[in-house]
């Protein structure tokens, strides 16, 4: 997903706000699930809503004013509730690494109960494995 920065989500120093990568963090993760034959809003009709209960955000340079942003997305689990979405920011032109971070959403009903995440969603988008082997990542390498 690509996002142009204009004036308003800058600082006066023409400096991407930093509070503003949690924005494109959570547009992100929309447009991961879009991406991926979900929809929040569907989602919540069904009676799943997403929550997040944690953030983290490692600045790795600044981004400014005019410039655009490349975020990947990739999910991995984390138990049967709760999923990390985890981001990464480039520059577009020079793939300069701008951000990199997570969020953990949980899962919960219409009345804030946690819930299981809906097997639609497990089995509609690609769920990373963070433990992997090597021999698991590359499975066409020769194993020792």
């Amino acid at each position: 997903m690509d996002i142009k920065i204009y004036y308003e989500d800058t600082d006066c120093g023409g400096v991407v706000y930093y509070a503003n990568f949690l924005k494109y963090f959570e547009r992100a993760r929309t447009e991961y699930l879009a991406d991926h034959g979900l929809s929040v809003a569907e989602l919540q009709q069904q009676g799943t809503l997403f929550l997040v209960t944690h953030a983290e955000v490692f600045y790795r340079s600044s981004a400014h004013y005019g410039e655009t942003l490349e975020i990947e997305t990739t999910v991995v689990p984390k138990r049967k509730t709760a999923i990390i979405f985890a981001h990464t920011i480039r520059e577009q032109k020079s793939q300069r690494m701008i951000v990199e971070g997570s969020a953990t959403l949980v899962t919960v009903d219409k009345t804030g109960k946690v819930r299981r995440i809906p097997n639609s969603v497990l089995e509609a988008v690609p769920i990373v494995n963070p433990i992997a082997t090597e021999a698991e990542a590359n499975p066409a390498s020769p194993r020792p």
